[in-house]
């Protein structure tokens, strides 16, 4: 449960967050929503997804390619697997969804929506691949609209802009007005021509149905220190460490023109390690774990078998191991023990600003900020006080019997 004065808080927040517009033809139930990453059918195969605990489920990825009127590429992601994941989320009376564009897939968004007559094409192509594989809606994961994401995307200062127009061309379509619309999200609106975030985003909420926030990445190895990977809040934090959260992001989307009950909070199932020497882990020479420490982001310890392999990006450029690593990999690995909590011989630390664990192994040196059921149990409770929509997991996958989601659907008011 939160401290009694952030609940407070969150409570005086929801009161002043506008309120939900009409939606007309789309009815508002809760999303218990995840995404299944096709590439790891292997180790976690479609009879080992608790469908009858979603409503929602979203295949990854359908990737962008040059040419709009072609079908998003599925080559990374099994397309073999496609047409048994809609049977079996309909046979449970799940929303089949399926994702276009992931980071590594975004690259060529910015140019399929760029002209009216790529529009039209991409409106096609995607109309087509969700009748192909009877797909009950289409989730735009574009990374990022306006700014560069991997590195290798084509950008323009209109793409936001760009993007309404074909969002809004596509629920004019005999077809795709008909499809659930789903985009996840930066944890700001995305820029506007200026390069500043959009402060008016009330174009979207007539075309997508919900946006889940991906409140995840917040803190990585790519930042100053050591920090929370998915901060449910940070404005008890210095500036220095005030990088985003749940209720900044939720906040940013609803003022920009979002309303609250379209608003699904992302939340992740795994974590990022970093090499932090015992020296910086415990602070002042004492034995309590540290929460921002240093790093030595010159060692990259390798995640789970999960874990991005070393080698060259999409876009041509060399990358070592991301250091992932997922809430099975956590419990596999000996830092948790089988009911998800923290094992013997592992140093533990729940911050109690940003509501997240961490943990650290001594011998290893190895440092992992993350998400558990306390910190899910206290996501539910956020979205549930603050009227979100609902929750949206990357990925279905990472969890551990289902630990992680029963947590937050308990939470968020699900039975």
């Amino acid at each position: 449960m939160f401290p009694t004065a952030v609940k407070l808080l969150f409570l005086y927040v929801a009161s002043a967050l506008a309120s939900p517009t009409d939606l007309g033809r789309r009815s508002t139930p809760s999303v218990a929503a995840a995404y299944y990453a096709g590439w790891h059918n292997g180790d976690f195969p479609l009879t080992d997804v608790s469908w009858k605990k979603y409503t929602h489920m979203i295949y990854a990825f359908a990737e962008t390619v040059p040419d709009p009127s072609q079908t998003p590429n599925l080559n990374g992601s099994d397309p073999d697997m496609l047409l048994p994941f809609v049977q079996a989320a309909h046979e449970n009376n799940v929303t089949a969804m399926i994702s276009v564009g992931g980071w590594t897939g975004s690259l060529h968004f910015s140019t399929n929506v760029g002209s009216a007559a790529n529009r039209t094409a991409f409106v096609k192509s995607v109309v087509s691949l969700a009748q192909s594989y009877g797909l009950d809606g289409l989730d735009f994961d574009w990374e990022y609209p306006g700014t560069q994401g991997i590195g290798c995307n084509a950008i323009s200062v209109n793409d936001t802009a760009n993007f309404l127009l074909f969002l809004q061309e596509l629920r004019e379509d005999s077809i795709g007005k008909n499809l659930v619309i789903t985009a996840p999200t930066s944890i700001n609106p995305w820029v506007d021509a200026t390069g500043a975030a959009s402060s008016d985003v009330s174009g979207f909420s007539q075309v997508f149905d919900f946006i889940t926030i991906m409140n995840y990445d917040i803190w990585g190895p790519w930042s100053a220190t050591a920090g929370p990977n998915t901060p449910l809040y940070d404005l008890c934090e210095s500036k220095d460490r005030q990088l985003g959260s749940a209720i900044t992001a939720v906040q940013a989307w609803n003022e920009a023109g979002m309303p609250v009950n379209q608003i699904v909070l992302g939340v992740a199932s795994y974590g990022h390690s970093f090499s932090v020497d015992t020296s910086s882990a415990f602070g002042n020479g004492t034995n309590l774990l540290e929460t921002y420490p240093a790093f030595n982001a010159s060692i990259q310890p390798v995640g789970d078998s999960w874990d991005n392999a070393s080698g060259n990006d999409v876009c041509g450029n060399p990358q070592g191991p991301g250091g992932d690593m997922d809430f099975w990999g956590l419990i596999k690995g000996g830092w948790l023990t089988e009911e998800g909590v923290v094992a013997d011989g592992i140093a533990y630390a729940y911050d109690q600003c940003d509501r997240t664990p961490r943990v650290y192994n001594e011998t290893t040196q190895d440092y992992i900020a993350f998400d558990d059921a306390s910190s899910f149990s206290e996501k539910g409770e956020f979205i549930k006080v603050m009227g979100l929509r609902g929750f949206g997991i990357w990925e279905a996958g990472g969890d551990y019997k289902d630990i992680l989601l029963d947590s937050i659907r308990t939470s968020s008011g699900f039975s």
